[in-house]
């Protein structure tokens, strides 16, 4: 990885959309940091798409698209790509209702059976407002240890489930879908715009495991400082990685871009 002042200028002036995570890359403890919104908001300013994509759930992301003080974001795609939560109250859906009601079931009998075969194995906290997906805590309200996580993960898999690893929990799905996945779909659904042939107009910006496909993926990606934790961890690393932690590293990089476009 090489310090975010190595990313050549002349780069950054053609970003023109920037897609991210949440947890620990805007938000720290759950609740957004005040530098991470005001540049969400400055980047909408300035014309650039902005989508944040996350492991999340569709209940827990509701409010931060729906909510009485939305960010300004273009949309939230929740659940590791699976759904997408427009501005005005649009939801989208990789999958159709029939699949997603017969994969609902066995996701519920996954959890109940990880939660009973290994000890301090707990659903997440925001597990009701799951739609396509499961969630063990590992790093939120409990935490758990490295080999204990892995025993969480092992057995997703053995049940047939993707499985990956963010900064707080380990998320457990049906369908070959991932945050890149989720990217491509949702923007051209949104926009009719095909991701893949303007890859070098975006950048990503994440801080663990569950990022690495995006990571591999975009030719312009970051990571907030507090990556450091999953780098040995990680096959793909981000190109670029800032001096700060969490959102205070997202609004560098969000000021990277704008200052470049100026």
């Amino acid at each position: 990885m090489l310090p975010l002042s190595e990313w050549p200028a002349a780069e950054r002036a053609h970003i023109h959309g920037v897609f991210t995570d949440i947890d620990d890359t805007l938000t720290h403890d759950g609740a957004i940091e005040p530098a991470a919104l005001r540049a969400l908001g400055e980047l909408k300013a300035a014309g650039l798409a902005v989508y944040a994509i996350t492991g999340r759930p569709v209940g827990w992301s509701l409010p931060f698209v729906h909510g009485a003080s939305p960010w300004p974001v273009d949309a939230i795609v929740a659940e590791n790509g699976a759904v997408a939560l427009l501005p005005g109250g649009g939801r989208l859906y990789l999958q159709d209702a029939a699949t997603r009601e017969a994969h609902f079931a066995h996701l519920q009998r996954v959890l109940a059976r990880i939660e009973q075969a290994i000890p301090d194995a707990r659903r997440a906290t925001d597990s009701p407002g799951r739609e396509t997906d499961i969630a063990i805590d590992h790093s939120e309200f409990t935490h758990l240890p490295d080999a204990t996580i892995a025993q969480v993960v092992a057995l997703m898999r053995e049940e047939g489930l993707n499985a990956t690893v963010s900064s707080i929990h380990i998320n457990g799905w049906l369908g070959d879908h991932n945050k890149l996945v989720g990217a491509r779909w949702m923007l051209e659904a949104h926009t009719g715009r095909v991701l893949d042939n303007e890859l070098a107009r975006w950048v990503y910006v994440g801080d663990s495991t569950n990022d690495q496909v995006m990571f591999a993926h975009f030719g312009h990606s970051v990571g907030v400082a507090n990556i450091a934790r999953f780098v040995p961890q990680l096959t793909h690393l981000p190109r670029y990685v800032t001096p700060g932690e969490r959102g205070q590293g997202f609004a560098q990089v969000a000021q990277a871009v704008l200052e470049a476009r100026a």
